[in-house]
């Protein structure tokens, strides 16, 4: 994509983004949209059709005929369509005023029904510009999922699992295609290089509550999440990385966790060849739709002062003061006002 030199994305007039940020819509099918047009197009025939017979009296054909509802039908069709043959012809003042304030601007309307759908590729870019504007000014506490490969489609489908609306999502990536599945998803998309901090801002990087960095390649990753750190410094940020030996480099960028795809695939392939069911509670927890899934959630009044081990939900973690701590810690032997739990809860099939 051809960019002027010094010109950044977020800088650019809504207009110019058409393209780059697509905000998604309700998709209509073909033969809706045909019937809306052929229903719009009716009605501004009868319509005119309607007008013309009650001034009868002020038209003309050429054999001087009184004209009826049939001649009115015909003359409202050919006026609209513009084919105009002259046999009916407006002949007192008060039908030509008729035809220059009313069927005039119907004959307008039905020539935009007939061509609507040239129409429509040329209004859409000012569509898209406005819904981005619209989307630019109101997008806060949002995520945004840098790549949509197998990690990242994966890691939203976790997200939606668990309640996140496709209207909360961004999903950054360079690969036109890839951009269009996700945005028949209703995902917001834009697309461009994540390591450059104006594809970020575009994305609202700077407004987000977390960012999914799911890389193909370890220093694409490390240099998205440096660059969104330096955009904001309060975002939660997790990173997906193939080599171990690359998390301290993700953890000074400023990833807050970070996931080794390699390594963790391969703990699990070691577990499955003696414990196969082991993964498969695994799998059971890390998939929120069905059976039980691991959550977080605020501590509860009457909680305050017990144990962790002694509330309703079975806690595997206490979260206090951002620091996530074992249920068997005596630093969270009590529960405090502010702690988050780390818990099993069913899924949402159960």
């Amino acid at each position: 994509m051809r960019r002027l030199r010094g010109e950044e994305l977020h800088d650019r007039p809504d207009y110019a983004l058409v393209g780059v940020l697509h905000i998604p819509e309700l998709q209509q099918s073909p033969g809706r949209a045909i019937s809306r047009r052929v229903v719009f197009a009716t009605f501004a025939l009868v319509a005119t059709a309607v007008i013309v017979f009650l001034d009868r009296d002020g038209y003309r054909d050429t054999q001087d005929n009184p004209l009826s509802f049939l001649d009115a039908m015909y003359y409202s069709a050919v006026t609209l369509s513009t084919t105009g043959y002259g046999d009916i012809t407006p002949i007192t003042p008060s039908a030509r005023l008729i035809n220059l304030l009313i069927i005039t601007p119907l004959r307008v309307l039905f020539l935009i029904v007939l061509i609507g759908t040239t129409l429509e590729v040329l209004t859409e870019r000012s569509r898209q510009a406005l819904k981005i504007q619209r989307w630019r000014n109101s997008v806060r506490n949002h995520t945004v999922v840098i790549g949509y490969g197998t990690k990242g489609r994966t890691a939203i489908d976790a997200m939606i699992g668990d309640g996140v609306k496709t209207s909360e999502i961004v999903v950054v990536d360079a690969n036109p295609d890839v951009l269009e599945v996700a945005a028949a998803r209703g995902l917001v998309t834009v697309r461009g290089d994540a390591t450059k901090s104006d594809v970020l801002r575009l994305a609202g990087v700077v407004h987000a509550s977390s960012i999914v960095v799911a890389a193909n390649r370890d220093d694409t990753a490390v240099l998205a999440t440096l660059t969104a750190r330096e955009l904001n410094p309060r975002a939660k940020i997790v990173a997906s990385i193939r080599e171990s030996e690359n998390t301290h480099l993700m953890r000074q960028s400023g990833a807050n966790s970070v996931v080794v795809s390699s390594e963790t695939a391969g703990r699990l392939l070691g577990i499955a060849t003696m414990t196969p069911s082991v993964v498969e509670v695994i799998e059971d927890l890390l998939t929120p739709d069905e059976g039980y899934a691991i959550a977080e959630r605020e501590v509860e009044p009457t909680e305050t002062g017990g144990s962790p081990s002694h509330t309703r939900d079975i806690v595997l973690g206490v979260v206090r003061d951002g620091k996530l701590h074992r249920v068997d810690d005596i630093v969270v032997e009590q529960i405090e006002v502010g702690d988050r739990l780390l818990y099993v809860r069913k899924g949402a099939s159960e």
